[in-house]
C-alpha cells in the first residue's frame, strides 16, 4: 500500500488502457500549493483528531496537553487540536504551508506555534505529551540513518510516559502492478480530484515512485498539475528492525489508517497501513 489517506485503500491500476488523447499536465509540487493538499486532507481530519485524543487518554502516562506535529503541512490539525485545548507546537519544511497554516490560526483566533524544520533534525527546549505524524510522511526520509535520527528527535522531545502516533504504509515487495486511488474534494467553489499512483517497489533500492495528478475546477475553468516524488520502502521486518535501533521509545500498540481505538490489531503485517503507538520509556 502506496497511498496517505486514513481509511482509504488503494486498488490495483485498471487493466485496460486509455486510447484517446492524453491530458497534458503542469509540474506543480502540489506541497507548494497547500489549499489543494489541503482540499484532499481535510475530510480526515476530525475522525484524526480524535482518535489522537482517545489515544493520549488512553496510552500517555503524562497530565499535560503540549502536541508536538513533525511536517504539519497546511496545519488542519494543529487548528482543530489548538481548539480542542491543546497547546500546539508544528514544524514544516514548507514555507508556503507554514504561511497557510498561520492564516489558517489567525482566521479562526487560535494560538499555535509554527516554525521551520526539518523531520531528520530538530529540537525544542520544552516537551511534549503526544507528538503525531499520521500521513506517511515518516516515508520521505530517504535512508535509515535520517529515520532513526527522526525518531531520536521526537524521543528527546517527548516528555517520559509520552507517546509519539506515527501513520505509515507498509510495502509488499512481492507487488507487480501499479496501485491507484481517487479522492475528491470540494471548498468554496473550488473541486479538486486527486488521483496518485504508485508504481512496484524497488526491493535493493528500498524506494518506490509515486505521482499525484489534480484536476483542479473553479469558475468554469479547469486546470491539471502532476507532481512526482519518491518515498522510502518498509517491509515489516525492516520497520521493527528500525524501531529496535530506537529504544527509548516502545512499540506499544498498533492501530489502521481507520483510526478508530476500539479496534488494535496485530503488529504482524496482516495489514499494510499501519499506526503506530510509540511511548518515551521512562514512566511504567
Amino acid at each position: 500500500m502506496v497511498i496517505d489517506g486514513p481509511g482509504r485503500k488503494s486498488r490495483p491500476a485498471d487493466s485496460h488502457r486509455y486510447t484517446g488523447a492524453m491530458p497534458r499536465y503542469e509540474p506543480l509540487c502540489w506541497y507548494e500549493n497547500a489549499l489543494y493538499y489541503d482540499i484532499v486532507f481535510d475530510a480526515d481530519t476530525a475522525r484524526e483528531a480524535s482518535f489522537l485524543q482517545a489515544a493520549h487518554r488512553r496510552y500517555g502516562r503524562t497530565r499535560g496537553r503540549r502536541m508536538l506535529e513533525p511536517a504539519c503541512g497546511s496545519g488542519r490539525l494543529v487548528a482543530v487540536m489548538a481548539r480542542r485545548g491543546y497547546s500546539v507546537t508544528g514544524f514544516d519544511i514548507s514555507a508556503s504551508m507554514l504561511d497557510f497554516a498561520r492564516d489558517r490560526l489567525r482566521r479562526r483566533g487560535l494560538k499555535g506555534r509554527l516554525v521551520e524544520g526539518r523531520m531528520e533534525n530538530f529540537e525544542f527546549r520544552q516537551k511534549f505529551d503526544i507528538a503525531h505524524c499520521l500521513v506517511s510522511t515518516f516515508k520521505y526520509l530517504p535512508d535509515e540513518d535520517s529515520a532513526r535520527s527522526h525518531l531520536r528527535c521526537v524521543a528527546r522531545a517527548l516528555k517520559p510516559g509520552g507517546i509519539y502516533v506515527l501513520g505509515l504504509h507498509l510495502t509488499d515487495y512481492r507487488r507487480r502492478s501499479c496501485e491507484r486511488e481517487r479522492w475528491v474534494g470540494k471548498r468554496r467553489g473550488t473541486e479538486v480530484v486527486c488521483n496518485i499512483q504508485g508504481w512496484p517497489p524497488d526491493r535493493r533500492r528500498r524506494r518506490e515512485r509515486v505521482r499525484a495528478r489534480l484536476v483542479v475546477k473553479r469558475r468554469g475553468t479547469e486546470r491539471r498539475f502532476e507532481t512526482h516524488w519518491q518515498f522510502r520502502t518498509y517491509s515489516l521486518r525492516q520497520l521493527r528492525t528500525l524501531l529496535r535501533s530506537v529504544p527509548e521509545l516502545e512499540q506499544i500498540e498498533t492501530y489502521d489508517f481507520n483510526c478508530d481505538i476500539r479496534n488494535p490489531l496485530p503488529f504482524d503485517g496482516a495489514q499494510n497501513d499501519n499506526v503506530l503507538i510509540l511511548r518515551r520509556r521512562g514512566i511504567r
